[in-house]
């Protein structure tokens, strides 16, 4: 079976899919590269209102609908089936079973790939996606030491929003065969549906298919039950070693056959191997070296670069935020770009992303999160701005684009002019000691953005520790920018000085580390939370050394987990160590327990900051690669809870989790192996300041 650098494989196996809660629990996600994507369980049945084999971005990466949830495997012949899928009813019925017959299921590169063992034959089924299209392919290959067989599929269709639900529809859609298959359109002003499938018998359909139940939704405390519409069967009689190819597209022009099929085949497999051959080139050592996690991480963020097509800049680029629901978002952007793009060899892409963004960026903000086609861009985030400074910083160090640097400068003089001009949201520079202060009734604007009620969880109004460790490093990113274009830089680096004098502020003697926010409406604030560790492991630190062990010391007692970092210590009155329940219960816990992924590498970087040894930073990372099959495999869920045994939760992938865990993963490897603790603030700069 093909493997790049010695991937190994992610493979569930017979002894544990046989459990319907380990194969119900287990997804799979493939990408476009525009926003749509396609995503289910290793059992097949559905369990979320995102799942579906083509979720198409019709305005991408806007719009995303889905249009065909599922096809219901079967094999055999009339009177004598043997049905391969798996489906949950809202009565409590599994019918039928099919992940009984399930003898593996596993990722080849990222492609999910399953093996059913039944009437002594096997057959495997693929699925991809067409990058750059709203094309999916489903692949279904008969083992070559059986005997023939019938294939029948059931194609269950549908169109409605990402995040909307079809229940008890009163329309009856309307289905056409065509030359290869079928055409579905749910209503007249719907995007056609086409599935294309060389050879097969199409068997005309026509039938609601009710009361599908969606567990994942019942736990999550929304709507869970309902209804697709069964558009028509493909029957194919397959003999040993035959490939069988349905495409499911928005483009009637999309044809399935053999040389179709191997073709679609071949140019995934040529995408796949392009990324990992780009990160070998700029990182041969690394790669060289790399465990198999990372290697996974390397294809995984491709899922997560998607097109962002303007008039003014037609191939603009972005960063889903996180699957399934989530579209891009400022601070996610920003903080992912460095390990999604630059650590795996991929620059032009973190240019097109950096230029895309800029372009938005409004009196000193950028976007919260771009709103869906046709709203506005939200600017309510305090740290999204902050962040992209450390996003240009990555970019010129790992390429020395001084053409990007002046082109970019003036957008990030702007953004400080803003602060100092403090006119939105409360954003403005303290000019009694040079600290950014932000506050506005009614919203979060720092990354914990949490609303219950509309009334804002952690509001953190005043002076947040972690933006001002991100003010700090902006002065000190922009005094070495100007320096290098040949401009003025004294007035970034004597700001720098200032706000690294009034730092000391934040030091809370009695519990010997950082308080979480100063000068809020209470004053100060205690709580002990993990935003004080970026005054570590952010490239520049405003911290002496005795600090930065204090804060180092205090996270891993109070905050760490093997996957991420808590949000709030468990002795604190107001921590939830469990992320479940319905939506007000899950905020309520999403920034006052929960862990967060993408916290461990800043951890893991802090520690080698302080204590200099980078087997020991490393191994850190290390539970991460265990992480890769615990929700979706070959790749890294958005948080998981903070108390053990620290199941999964949020996002089943998230951009920064795989960005930071690239990104500090690659700056550690190529890190002296020890290294002197001293008092000096920048100590690695590989892949954006680690």
């Amino acid at each position: 079976m093909r493997r790049e650098g010695g991937m190994s494989d992610l493979t569930l196996g017979r002894d544990r899919l046989g459990d319907l809660s380990v194969a119900t629990g287990r997804e799979w996600l493939v990408t476009n590269g525009i926003g749509g994507f396609a995503a289910g369980t290793a059992s097949g049945a559905l369990t979320r209102r995102t799942h579906g084999l083509l979720v198409a971005a019709l305005d991408p990466p806007h719009r995303r609908t889905l249009l065909l949830a599922k096809l219901a495997e079967r094999v055999g012949s009339d009177g004598d089936w043997t049905d391969l899928s798996t489906d949950l009813w809202a009565s409590g019925a599994v019918e039928p079973r099919g992940h009984r017959h399930l003898l593996s299921f596993q990722l080849e590169d990222t492609i999910p790939f399953w093996t059913w063992a039944v009437a002594g034959t096997h057959l495997e089924k693929r699925v991809w996606m067409e990058h750059g299209e709203n094309t999916t392919c489903i692949e279904y290959t008969l083992g070559a030491d059986g005997h023939p067989t019938t294939l029948s599929l059931r194609a269950l269709v549908d169109h409605r929003d990402l995040g909307a639900l079809t229940v008890r529809p009163e329309w009856m859609p309307k289905v056409e065969r065509t030359a290869q298959g079928l055409c579905a359109r749910m209503y007249d002003t719907a995007t056609p549906l086409w599935l294309s499938a060389a050879g097969a018998e199409v068997l005309p359909g026509g039938d609601w298919y009710r009361d599908f139940a969606l567990p994942a939704e019942r736990e999550r405390g929304f709507e869970s039950v309902e209804d697709h519409f069964m558009a028509g069967e493909l029957r194919v009689r397959l003999t040993p070693g035959e490939r069988f190819l349905v495409v499911a597209s928005t483009r009637p022009d999309a044809v399935a056959g053999p040389l179709a099929a191997a073709a679609a085949r071949s140019r995934r497999i040529a995408h796949e191997r392009s990324l990992l051959a780009a990160w070998t080139r700029a990182r041969p050592a690394a790669a060289h070296a790399a465990p198999a996690w990372v290697r996974w991480l390397v294809l995984a963020a491709d899922a997560y670069i998607v097109a962002r097509p303007s008039p003014a800049r037609p191939h603009g680029r972005t960063v889903i935020a996180g699957y399934p629901w989530f579209l891009d978002w400022g601070r996610d952007t920003m903080v992912a770009l460095p390990g999604l793009t630059l650590a795996t060899g991929r620059p032009e892409v973190a240019r097109a992303v950096l230029t895309t963004w800029a372009a938005h960026a409004d009196r000193g903000l950028l976007p919260n999160r771009f709103a869906e086609a046709g709203g506005r861009p939200e600017y309510h985030a305090v740290d999204a701005s902050l962040w992209l400074f450390q996003a240009v910083r990555a970019y010129h160090e790992a390429t020395g684009d001084d053409a990007l640097l002046a082109e970019l400068f003036p957008a990030l003089e702007d953004i400080g002019a803003w602060f100092e001009r403090g006119e939105r949201h409360g954003i403005g520079v303290d000019p009694r000691d040079g600290l950014l202060r932000a506050g506005a009734e009614g919203l979060a604007l720092t990354w914990m953005d949490a609303r219950v009620d509309g009334r804002p969880v952690t509001p953190r109004h005043g002076k947040p520790v972690e933006v001002n460790a991100l003010w700090y490093n902006a002065l000190t990113a922009m005094a070495a920018f100007a320096r290098r274009l040949g401009r003025p830089q004294d007035v970034y680096a004597q700001m720098a000085r200032r706000v690294g004098h009034a730092f000391a502020r934040y030091w809370n003697a009695e519990a010997g580390c950082l308080y979480d926010v100063i000068d809020g409406p209470q004053g100060a604030d205690p709580a002990l939370r993990p935003n004080q560790l970026l005054a570590v492991s952010l490239p520049d630190t405003p911290l002496p050394a005795a600090r930065r062990r204090a804060v180092l010391a205090v996270c891993a007692r109070a905050l760490l987990t093997p996957y991420g970092l808590r949000s709030l210590a468990p002795d604190d009155p107001c921590y939830r160590g469990r992320y479940a329940g319905d939506a007000p219960a899950r905020d309520t816990a999403y920034h006052q327990g929960t862990a967060w992924v993408w916290l461990l590498p800043h951890y893991a970087l802090a520690h080698y900051r302080v204590h200099g040894d980078r087997a020991a930073a490393l191994a850190l990372l290390e539970p991460l690669g265990a992480l890769l099959e615990r929700l979706a495999l070959g790749q890294l869920p958005e948080l998981v809870e903070g108390d053990p045994p620290h199941e999964p939760r949020g996002a089943i992938a998230q951009a920064w989790s795989v960005g930071e865990a690239l990104r500090v993963w690659h700056a550690l490897a190529a890190a002296p192996a020890r290294r002197p603790v001293g008092r000096g603030g920048r100590t690695l700069s590989a892949v954006g300041g680690a």
